[in-house]
């Protein structure tokens, strides 16, 4: 923990500009697609707009999804 701390004390140095720029470097490289996971809800998208062609499902308009959410 000593590096993480030694490190934040430096980064805390940099001018807000710079800390700006390391914190969106930080983020994005925590957001990594996982290959996985986006088959998976592709191929459940598919699923889904499948069963509604079919009749299986219906729809909700997004008007009654936000009554819904206003609700609670």
């Amino acid at each position: 923990m000593a590096v993480a701390a030694s490190l934040l004390k430096d980064v805390l140095a940099l001018d807000a500009p710079s800390r700006a720029e390391l914190v969106d470097e930080l983020l994005a490289s925590l957001d990594q697609p996982d290959q996985a996971i986006d088959t998976l809800w592709a191929a459940e998208a598919e699923s889904r707009i499948d069963a509604y062609d079919r009749g299986e499902i219906g729809s909700v308009s997004v008007h009654e999804v936000m009554a819904r959410y206003e609700k609670k």
